[in-house]
């Protein structure tokens, strides 16, 4: 977009670092690494080793949302887990609501029951579970919510913001949408279109948009069945 062409993935390689904007190599960054560069700097590096919890170090931005009492970014040590994060920076959860899943990392970094509510969040300890932390935009879930809801909504959201270069992804979260309307899913078929999305979609939106599907077969099989 910014060489004035349509947004679109490209195939890699080549790596932007070889043959990136206007043709030239070049340096991608996450923001939230360049913002703690300046304090690190003047601080020292053992000032930010010195946060993090369950062996993990360093802080990090939790975008957190859903049936909590207050949502909010909240910047919190580095492996923290869901459950210290709502009791500790987001005031408990809202009333009448009590934990029933979570979504870790956004709408395609996966959903997880209440039972693993003591996961380290971080960005390598919920591939274990089919899950990971993304951008740390963090969904809470109560009783009164269900997986099965949640991964329709997140499939919608994929076929919508799909570029529609690829036929995986432009076809496959349109047709997954709709076999997920269905009161009984059909695990075969959703596990074919997963295995395509994920093994032939171009860029990450279609390489992840299955792991929704995958995590309420896995943890949530009551709603689907």
């Amino acid at each position: 977009s910014i060489e004035g062409k349509r947004g679109e993935p490209r195939m890699r390689p080549p790596y932007i670092a070889q043959i990136g904007l206007f043709g030239r190599p070049t340096l991608e960054h996450n923001f939230e690494t360049l913002y703690w560069v300046r304090d690190i700097v003047e601080k020292g590096p053992q000032w930010f080793s010195g946060f993090g919890r369950h062996g993990r170090k360093g802080l990090r931005s939790f975008s957190v949302s859903g049936r909590v009492k207050e949502p909010g970014v909240k910047l919190a040590p580095a492996g923290i887990t869901v459950q210290e994060l709502i009791d500790e920076y987001c005031g408990g959860m809202a009333e009448g609501h009590q934990l029933y899943a979570y979504l870790p990392g956004g709408a395609s970094g996966g959903i997880l029951p209440a039972r693993l509510n003591q996961i380290p969040l971080d960005f390598d300890t919920l591939q274990p579970y089919d899950c990971f932390i993304g951008s740390a935009a963090v969904i809470i879930l109560s009783q009164h919510d269900s997986a099965r809801d949640a991964a329709l909504s997140m499939m919608r959201f994929f076929a919508d913001e799909s570029c529609g270069q690829c036929t995986p992804c432009r076809v496959g979260t349109v047709k997954a949408a709709r076999l997920m309307e269905a009161p009984k899913w059909d695990m075969d078929t959703l596990e074919d279109l997963s295995q395509v999305m994920g093994d032939a979609s171009i860029c990450g939106l279609g390489q992840a948009a299955p792991n929704p599907i995958r995590c309420v077969q896995k943890y949530f099989p009551e709603e689907i069945q």
